[in-house]
C-alpha cells in the first residue's frame, strides 16, 4: 500500500500529533508499506529528516504569533505534487486545519481516498484563546472531516463530540505506548533525591506549557508539605508558571530514554488539561507504573479508571487536584496498586497492535472505494 501522511506537526517537534505521525509512518514502513510525510518546514537550521523511517516532503512553514514553537504551512504545489509522485493509495491526515486541508483538496482532485484523524480539541482551544468561536470551531472541523472518507476518532469522548456535531464516518482509533521506553524499571534513585532531596513526594506534569494546559492548577499541590511539583515541558506559559507555581522544579523540555527516567521517577502523574482528544503523556505514565490525577473530560476518561488505576477529579478545579494529591501522597500502598494496575492496563496497547488497526481502516476505505467504482 502507498501511502502520504500530510501531518500539520512532525519530529523535530515535540507534541501528540508529531508523535502519532512518527510511529503511524514507522509502523506502515515496518509492516512493508510505501510511505510519505509531507510537513511544515522546520525552523532555519533545524535538524533534518535523516533520522525519519520514511521521506519527508518539506513545505514552507512561518511560525505561530506568539507561539513560534508551532510553525504553519504556508500554500504551496508541494501537496499536491507529492501525492500524485508517489501514487499514493490512502492519504492519511493527522489532524488536519491548515496544510491537511490542502491535503484533502489535492486527495480529492487525483481521486485517491481519505483518511482524516481528529487530534485536536480546536473548540476548546477557541474557548481557551478567544474567550468564543466555539461553534465557528465546530463548523470548521465539520467541513474538513466530512470530505474525508473516514474520520478517526482517538477516544470515546471525541467520537461522541464528532458524531454529535455532524460529523459522518466517524470510528475510533486509539493511541499506541512504548512499554519497552516507558516502564517501571528507568526508576532512578539518584534522579529523585536531585529533585526531592528531602525525600518529598514527587508529583509531575508533562506536555505543553500554554494556557489550555491549565498547568497553574497545580499550584494547590505546590502549597502540600511534604510535596515536590516537578513540571517538564516548555511553551508561551513557562515564565507566567514559574511565578505561579513556587517551589516547582522546572526540567524543560526531555524526550526519549530522559523522559522516560523522569517518568518512572515519579510518584504521582497529575495531568490538569480539560480539552485532551487522547492524552498521551497519561499512557505514557501508567506505562512506568505511576498512578494518575487527571480531569473527567475528553481522553482520560478511556485511560483512567477511578479508584483503580488513578483518580479522575473535576476540570478545572485546582482544591480537587490538590487533594487528590495529598491522599495519594498520605497511602503509598494506594499509590503502588493503582501504578501495578495502570502498567497492566496498557501492556497490550503497543504501537504495533493500534497501527494494525489502521492499516484495518485503510484497507475497509479502499475496499469501499472499489465497491463504489465497480457499481
Amino acid at each position: 500500500m502507498r501511502v502520504v501522511i500530510v501531518t500539520e506537526s512532525f519530529p523535530p517537534d515535540v507534541n501528540g500529533v508529531a508523535h502519532c505521525a512518527l510511529q503511524t509512518a514507522r509502523h506502515l514502513t515496518d509492516r512493508g508499506h510505501d510511505c510519505l510525510v509531507v510537513a511544515p518546514a522546520t525552523a532555519a537550521g533545524g535538524p533534518a529528516d535523516a533520522s525519519a523511517p520514511c521521506p519527508v516532503v518539506r513545505v514552507p512553514s512561518l511560525p505561530l504569533p506568539g507561539y513560534p514553537q508551532v510553525r504553519v504551512a504556508l500554500p504551496s504545489r508541494r501537496v499536491a505534487a507529492a501525492i500524485a509522485e508517489h501514487r499514493a493509495d490512502v492519504v492519511h491526515l493527522a489532524s488536519p486545519f491548515v496544510l491537511g486541508v490542502r491535503g484533502m483538496v489535492a486527495a480529492a482532485r487525483l481521486g485517491v481516498p481519505a483518511v482524516a484523524v481528529y487530534q485536536t480539541d480546536l473548540a476548546g482551544y477557541a474557548r481557551t484563546y478567544m474567550g468564543a468561536g466555539e461553534a465557528a470551531a465546530w463548523r470548521r472541523i465539520r467541513s474538513v472531516h466530512s470530505a474525508a472518507e473516514l474520520t478517526l476518532a482517538p477516544s470515546g469522548a471525541a467520537l461522541r463530540d464528532l458524531r454529535a456535531h455532524g460529523v459522518p464516518r466517524v470510528e475510533l482509533w486509539p493511541r499506541g505506548v512504548d512499554t519497552v521506553r516507558f516502564r517501571p524499571g528507568r526508576r532512578d534513585e539518584a534522579l529523585r533525591r536531585a529533585l526531592a532531596p528531602n525525600g518529598e513526594l514527587i508529583v509531575g506534569y508533562v506536555g505543553r506549557l500554554a494556557p489550555e494546559k491549565q498547568v497553574e492548577l497545580l499550584s494547590g499541590a505546590c502549597a502540600l508539605d511534604g510535596v515536590r511539583v516537578v513540571v517538564v515541558g516548555d511553551g508561551p506559559s513557562r515564565p507566567g508558571l514559574e511565578a505561579a507555581l513556587p517551589g516547582a522544579v522546572f526540567l524543560g523540555r526531555r524526550t526519549g530514554d530522559d523522559l522516560a527516567r523522569v517518568f518512572a521517577s515519579l510518584d504521582v502523574f497529575a495531568h490538569t488539561g480539560p480539552f485532551e482528544t487522547f492524552c498521551q503523556t497519561v499512557q505514557e505514565a501508567m506505562a512506568s507504573g505511576v498512578p494518575v490525577v487527571a480531569p473527567a473530560a475528553g481522553g482520560p476518561l478511556d485511560l483512567v479508571a477511578h479508584g483503580r488505576t488513578g483518580l479522575l477529579v473535576p476540570p478545572r478545579d485546582a482544591d480537587a487536584v490538590r487533594d487528590a494529591v495529598w491522599s495519594l501522597s498520605a497511602d503509598p500502598a494506594l499509590r503502588a496498586a493503582y501504578g501495578a494496575a495502570g502498567r497492566a492496563a496498557v501492556e497490550q496497547r503497543t504501537w504495533a497492535a493500534v497501527g494494525d488497526r489502521l492499516i484495518g481502516h485503510y484497507t475497509d476505505v479502499l475496499a469501499a472505494r472499489k465497491a463504489v467504482l465497480a457499481a
